[in-house]
């Protein structure tokens, strides 16, 4: 794949740099029709960033309750709703269809007459450890489909789980607009003996002198109220100040309740599971692999093992054979503690990687690793703000996208890269933003460097709580992945779908999911860097 061969219409490639260096100053200024929340409101847009931004918010958007507030016995209740998996008692082969029929009821046990329900499905069969997710169908009238690919023989159980109901969503959808300061971070300044410190963030509410920190490079802006006597220059650290309480009014409390409505069973009315038999031998030998990198589910778990649809996954068991694998090579590890969470498994199953002591803050980096005698070098470093980690220094808080611009890249360079969660809390417009700049970047290496492997790890579910919901819930993730997803296809990277790895398996979520879901996620990657030679 090389840029240049692209259409003018693919938002990649060549045409992508000359967009933003030269017609950027010709561009009209492309004002969005929402509520302007000063983050995105100073952003200038050429016609085509402001064509894939409407394209990209119109892709999320979800559906809405009738007008009006709806009390809380008439919202969906998974206690009332149940589904049916349809004909249960049919010859089922592996590579068949499953659909499943969810019908949402209220808390008085009446139908749902409109959709918004956010669900997580998945089939999975206990005994041989295997899972995989379900695509979602939302048919706006209180019913929805859920489609699986049958990808093992044996009995097959189906578990659908109410993440939250509509009208939780709903509220979701105003806090994310109207509450973009629900978290909050601070910096530190210093002069001699003396310090204060000063509450940041993407955007903060006027009335007040403050220092401008926006990134001179990618124009990623960040503020800080002024200090009373110190000044702008003298910042030191950045970390994450708090959240703030009393988000929700009474009413508004009711939809996120942990043993009602968040991350609840749903039940079968009939038969939950169903019997698989193996594919016949005459059929296709092309195992159960999907052609198209879209393929709905990427791939699901046999024995604990997670077997891509799209890539053969090799099992790097041996630390040897991560060493042999990642032998001369730098490893670059950008983003948040998911990603993180990489560095630290590689550190500790490779024997010989070992890790230099750079004085970091514990948990925030950056991080390095190194094996001397297989010439690998591991990096970690967190991406920029905002981000809520304590603390990281002025001097390392860093852009990814102008670390790659840093990078020469080549054969022997491998770069992995996750950031979603830490942007749940913003407008959509302050993460594409940030996904702009950063294909902007990655473009730009693989130009200079086409060998230079990349590879993107998504979001992940995680555990959720009456709070982590309205900062951090699989929804706002959800609607970042789609976005980042879409913002990524058609460029040479590849994924790592921690999404799908974190849904399918029968581990409780978490937002650090357990080790054997690291392990398989580092299968994954590591067998983009060493493919399997046939």
């Amino acid at each position: 794949f090389s840029p240049q061969h692209l259409d003018d219409d693919t938002v990649s490639g060549s045409n992508w740099i000359t967009e933003n260096n030269v017609q950027h100053s010709l561009s009209q200024t492309t004002k969005t029709t929402r509520k302007p929340y000063c983050g995105y409101a100073q952003q200038t847009l050429s016609k085509r960033e402001q064509a894939e931004q409407e394209s990209l918010l119109a892709a999320i958007q979800w559906p809405k309750p009738p007008d009006g507030k709806v009390a809380f016995a008439q919202s969906t209740d998974p206690t009332h709703s149940d589904f049916v998996i349809v004909k249960p008692s049919r010859f089922f082969k592996v590579g068949d269809q499953l659909e499943v029929l969810v019908r949402m009821k209220d808390f008085q046990g009446k139908p749902k007459q409109y959709g918004g329900d956010y669900l997580q499905a998945r089939i999975h069969s206990p005994v041989l450890k295997a899972g995989a997710a379900g695509r979602i169908v939302d048919c706006h009238n209180g019913l929805y489909k859920v489609f699986f690919t049958l990808l093992w023989p044996g009995e097959v159980k189906v578990s659908v789980s109410l993440v939250h109901p509509s009208e939780a969503i709903q509220v979701l959808l105003r806090l994310r607009e109207e509450r973009p300061d629900r978290v909050y971070f601070k910096s530190s300044f210093k002069s001699g003996r003396y310090s204060e410190t000063t509450e940041c963030n993407v955007c903060l509410p006027g009335g007040l002198p403050v220092c401008n920190f926006t990134d001179l490079y990618t124009g990623e802006p960040w503020f800080c109220y002024k200090p009373r006597k110190l000044s702008c220059a003298s910042r030191i650290s950045h970390a994450k100040g708090g959240y703030l309480k009393g988000l929700l009014t009474q009413e508004e409390s009711l939809f996120f309740q942990s043993d009602v409505n968040i991350k609840r069973p749903i039940l079968s009315s009939g038969p939950d599971s169903v019997i698989v038999k193996p594919k016949a031998f005459t059929d296709s030998s092309s195992m159960d692999r999907a052609e198209e990198p879209t393929a709905s589910p990427s791939g699901y778990y046999y024995e604990d093992q997670w077997r891509s649809r799209t890539h053969w996954i090799h099992n790097f068991n041996k630390s040897d054979d991560i060493t042999e694998c990642l032998q001369g090579k730098v490893i670059h590890l950008f983003g948040d503690s998911t990603i993180r969470q990489w560095f630290e498994y590689l550190t500790a199953f490779v024997p010989d990687l070992v890790e230099f002591n750079l004085g970091s803050p514990k948990n925030v980096g950056p991080f390095m690793s190194v094996d001397l005698k297989h010439n690998i070098l591991l990096k970690f470093r967190c991406h920029g703000p905002p981000i809520r980690f304590s603390t990281v220094f002025s001097s390392e808080l860093r852009y990814i996208a102008n670390e790659l611009n840093g990078i020469v890249g080549g054969r022997n360079t491998v770069i992995a890269i996750t950031i979603w969660s830490h942007f749940s809390t913003f407008p959509v417009e302050v993460y594409i933003r940030r996904l702009r700049n950063i294909r902007r970047a990655v473009i730009q290496l693989l130009d200079r460097s086409p060998k230079t492997l990349i590879v993107i790890r998504t979001a992940n579910v995680q555990e959720l709580g009456p709070e982590v919901s309205l900062f951090n819930s699989d929804w706002y993730s959800f609607q970042l992945d789609s976005v980042m997803r879409k913002m990524f296809s058609g460029i040479a990277v590849h994924f790592v779908d921690a999404w799908e790895m974190s849904v399918a398996h029968y581990l409780p979520h978490n937002l650090h999911p357990n080790e054997i879901i690291v392990k398989n996620q580092i299968d994954a990657f590591l067998s983009y860097v060493c493919p399997l030679q046939t």
